[in-house]
């Protein structure tokens, strides 16, 4: 929702004249940004969509009242959320991407080269438009990549009616509120472990964990029902805000979280891929936990 915030103040603009947008993820505790320009706003078939520009942030995406990604900080979710099950699998040839459509997570993955196909299963075509316009740099031309295949659809209905099979599935959703809610259903992980072969990792965005711990402990039970190694890994970005982001894991292989240092060093050197965040040893240290997040999914168990 956009309100004049009278106690903001800049010598170049009265305060009177400063827009506000406030997130509203939160009942009692948020973040807001000054916009500096807002440049589209449209409400969707599915969701209501905003841009606007911020002067510490840049282009900032929302959807439905929640920032969804901003153009300063979007490399560390979509390294972190790419890189950790490639990388951990080594031999990836198929991904699925579910969501993602602001092409962040595309451009990650077309980054291997040893993936040969890639699926991107996205419920709302206008967003994919309204980001190759307004947020060209997430994608950086990665829709154009001949390993791309673009998929309109529920992520819940391909999951469980594809014949196809991944050997890395992301899912890169929203919150569990709106469109979002469908993929944080046993319906749906239960579809992610169908379509994933045998040796394949599934990881999804799960929330910052210290405000959203009812939904890692939720997502941790019901993943454990399909894969035999159910975890998180974490990273800190800025714009999701109150802790550090976690990232659910679940795969059948044990061995993945523990893979050898040097031969994890050995895959990234191998892969030629320059990041900004990503590195084997912010990978093998991702999977840390703070005590809390531990404490909750003992209980829970």
């Amino acid at each position: 929702m956009f309100q004049q915030d009278p106690s903001q103040h800049e010598p170049s603009q009265p305060a009177s004249q400063k827009e506000i947008w406030h997130e509203t993820l939160h009942d009692s505790f948020g973040q807001y940004f000054t916009i500096e320009k807002e440049l589209y706003r449209e409400k969707t078939a599915h969701q209501d969509l905003v841009i606007f520009e911020n002067a510490a942030l840049g282009r900032v995406m929302a959807l439905d009242g929640v920032v969804q990604t901003t153009e300063r900080d979007e490399f560390i979710y979509h390294e972190m959320m790419a890189h950790v099950p490639l990388l951990a699998h080594g031999q990836a040839k198929k991904v699925l991407i579910i969501g993602g459509g602001d092409g962040g997570m595309l451009r990650e993955v077309c980054r291997h080269r040893g993936v040969e196909h890639i699926t991107m299963v996205e419920i709302d075509a206008g967003v994919i438009e309204f980001c190759r316009q307004y947020l060209p740099n997430h994608s950086a031309g990665s829709f154009d990549d001949s390993r791309f295949n673009l998929v309109i659809e529920d992520g819940v209905n391909f999951v469980n009616q594809t014949d196809l099979k991944f050997d890395v599935i992301i899912s890169d959703c929203t919150d569990p509120i709106g469109p979002g809610e469908s993929l944080f259903t046993s319906a749906f992980y239960e579809g992610c472990a169908r379509c994933l072969n045998p040796e394949g990792i599934f990881v999804a965005q799960n929330g910052v964990c210290f405000l959203q711990q009812d939904e890692a402990v939720n997502s941790h039970q019901k993943l454990s029902h399909y894969f035999t190694d159910v975890s998180f890994y974490q990273a800190a970005i800025p714009t999701y805000y109150g802790g550090i982001m976690t990232f659910a894991w679940a795969t059948n292989n044990a061995q993945y979280r523990q893979i050898d240092p040097a031969e994890l060093q050995a895959r990234f050197t191998a892969s030629g891929i320059v990041s900004r965040y990503y590195n084997p040893a912010i990978h093998h240290g991702s999977f840390a936990l703070p005590q809390y997040l531990l404490n909750a999914l003992s209980a829970a168990r």
